[in-house]
């Protein structure tokens, strides 16, 4: 059985975008798209090996360009911004001291994890709130008293 060179490429296009489909990330089909474009020229110039390739190679990269750019004027809304940023959705949130802050740096719990914090100094066991982030420590201010009932 013998396949005419244009029609693999278009098998390939193929196989890219139902592996696009399969795993996620917006990425092979733009390679698809160059393998299409290649089994099109193919199909209708006949260019020689050579010339196959450099057309797939030279459509990849304009279609992932293209792709770049499109994504980054038209990107993605998300109902959670933060959830791949897990130090971000920390800021705000009141945790506990557990290891003294001295000097400015000190230990704090956050769930059943503890983290490295910087701020104004505070005993263990002070409610502290945490308002950002610098290289993975968290940056604390005191927490206000809760008025008495």
């Amino acid at each position: 059985m013998d396949i005419e060179p244009g029609w693999l490429w278009m098998i390939l296009a193929v196989a890219l975008a139902a592996a696009e489909l399969a795993l996620p990330g917006v990425y092979l089909i733009w390679f698809a798209a160059a393998a299409a474009v290649a089994g099109l020229t193919t199909l209708i110039f006949e260019p020689s090996v050579t010339a196959q390739f450099l057309v797939f190679a030279a459509g990849a990269v304009v279609a992932v360009i293209a792709g770049r750019s499109w994504y980054v004027a038209n990107p993605i809304e998300s109902s959670d911004p933060l959830l791949n940023d897990r130090v971000a959705r920390l800021i705000g949130r009141v945790v506990t001291v557990e290891t003294a802050i001295a000097g400015g740096e000190g230990r704090v719990q956050v769930g059943d994890g503890a983290w490295s914090a910087r701020g104004p100094d505070a005993p263990v066991g002070a409610r502290m709130r945490v308002v950002g982030v610098e290289d993975g420590v968290l940056i604390v201010e005191a927490e206000p008293a809760l008025p008495p009932a």
